[in-house]
Formats: structure tokens, C-alpha cells, sequence
């Protein structure tokens, strides 16, 4: 129905358990599954860090899976990036073809990331 009638929903990550219970989600976590139901093109992940950084600092882009991986094995990705790009990586593995994670405090970083070849953030395929 709200692809059909145009809508973009807004959803918060909050569940609610058998005991009534309200809970916090992981919003990436809710976002990654909710663009694999929808079979989204991209996946885009705001965040307050330039995005996915090597071990120099440097930002890594134009990333697959098994490259991700090996950075998961060589412990370049650690600690609260962890669950982000676990996030992505299963988008893109359910079918999603892309997921980017973007600084969402560089002015027009969606823009940047979308319509230019260089982009601004993470950017992972699915190839």
C-alpha cells in the first residue's frame, strides 16, 4: 500500500517484547532488512564518520563482500563499526546492490554520494 500510494515511510526502530515492553532497535539493523523486503537499489547509512577508514586513516571505498571480510579477519573493522557494516553486507547480500555509508555532517553528502564519481563515504557492492 505505501509503495503503491508514493509514501516514504519514516520508522522508528523501537519493538515491543511479550512482557509489553518497549525496546530499542538497531536502526541500521531495521533499515538494512527493511531495503532487502523492498528490494531496494541502495542502501545509504548516515553516520557521524567519513566512513569505513583504514588503518591509516584513510577512507575505503568501492568495497565487495570478500574484501569487507578480509578487513573483519585483519581487524581494520572493529569495534562500533562492526554492526554497520554487518548491516550492509547482509543488505547487499539480500539483494540490495549497493550500501553507502556517508558522513550526514558534510554538507549535501547524499548528493555528493549519488551524483558524482568520486562520492564521500563507504561505498559497498554487490559483485
Amino acid at each position: 500500500m505505501l509503495i503503491h500510494g508514493n509514501f516514504i515511510p519514516v520508522i522508528a526502530p523501537i519493538g515491543v517484547g511479550e512482557d509489553g515492553e518497549s525496546y530499542n532497535i538497531n536502526a541500521d539493523l531495521v533499515a538494512g532488512k527493511l531495503a532487502e523486503s523492498l528490494n531496494a537499489e541502495k542502501l545509504i547509512l548516515l553516520t557521524n564518520t567519513p566512513g569505513l577508514l583504514n588503518k591509516e586513516g584513510e577512507i575505503l571505498t568501492g568495497l565487495n563482500a570478500g574484501k569487507v571480510d578480509k578487513l573483519i579477519e585483519d581487524g581494520t573493522i572493529h569495534g562500533g563499526m562492526l554492526p554497520k557494516i554487518r548491516c550492509a553486507l547482509d543488505a547487499v547480500h539480500g539483494g540490495v546492490n549497493s550500501a553507502h555509508i556517508i558522513d550526514g555532517r558534510v554538507a549535501h553528502a547524499l548528493l555528493l554520494e549519488i551524483f558524482t564519481d568520486e562520492g564521500v563515504g563507504t561505498l559497498i557492492e554487490n559483485r
